[in-house]
């Protein structure tokens, strides 16, 4: 069975992820929450671009990802949860939760430490919101995640299932709560009390920094409630809230090579732990 899930994993994953991708893209064609400004064409080449660099990189720099890695800890006993003695289904639960509450606070640490800000802005940096901006990654976060992704997996040593279940959970979730899609506000309402929907998550792409600073999470929305994370609306509302971040806000920068420079321009700007308004205010020349 374990060989089975390694081997099977990339044409696993890749299904999901085209089948959601793809759904998502036709749901908010056909039912769009917000307006859409920016040609399609010119932000879905580009963020589309990035994917298929971000995977490639990592299949270059890391011999064995997160669920080859839960294989090795599990043969060599590595971490906590192959320490203990319970069943699989409750480990696969355990491992599930607590890889999730990782991502939740790597997030935040992605917005807490300018360096790493740097990065992650570029994800903050697109003028507008839908699917595509789920996959609007600088490569050197996404290296970083990975490698944050494997020091947790080595810790916890959770089944080769259960990493595989997360890692495809939380690919069509990004999808989903990035997607440009009106649901029912009762709808929502109650799918928040389980996932995080898109009018969650848009409040985090939101220019307001005490909006920016809220709803970190990608997948389960219970950490962000208990830890006082959690902002239920945009201030403008969802139709009026503008996306983004003050610096680089015009449509050059939405070029694959200017994505790719951008943390090495325009300092820190847009930071969404400074409130500094002579800071933050938009550069033209970015």
């Amino acid at each position: 069975m374990p060989q089975v899930i390694l081997e099977q994993e990339p044409a696993i994953r890749l299904t999901i992820f085209l089948g959601v991708l793809i759904g998502m893209a036709v749901w908010e064609l056909a039912v769009p929450r917000r307006r859409v400004e920016i040609p399609r064409l010119l932000r879905w080449s580009n963020n589309l671009a990035l994917v298929a660099i971000d995977t490639l990189l990592v299949r270059l720099v890391f011999p064995i990802v997160a669920v080859g890695l839960a294989l090795v800890a599990q043969e060599n006993g590595w971490g906590v949860l192959n320490q203990i003695d319970i069943p699989v289904w409750v480990a696969v639960l355990i491992a599930i939760l607590a890889l999730d509450l990782a991502i939740y606070f790597q997030h935040i640490l992605f917005h807490a430490v300018p360096a790493l800000w740097r990065l992650h802005r570029m994800h903050h940096a697109d003028l507008e919101f839908d699917v595509t901006t789920g996959l609007r990654f600088h490569p050197l976060e996404i290296l970083l995640s990975m490698l944050i992704k494997l020091g947790v997996v080595m810790a916890l040593g959770p089944p080769a299932l259960a990493v595989l279940i997360f890692e495809v959970l939380l690919n069509a979730s990004a999808l989903f709560n990035h997607s440009n899609i009106r649901l029912p506000l009762k709808l929502d309402a109650v799918l928040r009390l389980f996932i995080v929907t898109p009018d969650m998550h848009r409040v985090h792409h939101s220019i307001r920094p005490s909006e920016t600073n809220s709803n970190f999470g990608f997948n389960l929305p219970w950490w962000d409630r208990i830890l006082g994370t959690y902002l239920a609306q945009p201030e403008a509302g969802h139709e009026e809230m503008t996306i983004g971040i003050d610096k680089f806000r015009n449509r050059r920068s939405l070029w694959l090579d200017r994505l790719l420079i951008q943390p090495f321009l325009g300092g820190s700007g847009g930071d969404p732990a400074k409130h500094d308004e002579d800071e933050n205010r938009a550069d033209p020349t970015l």
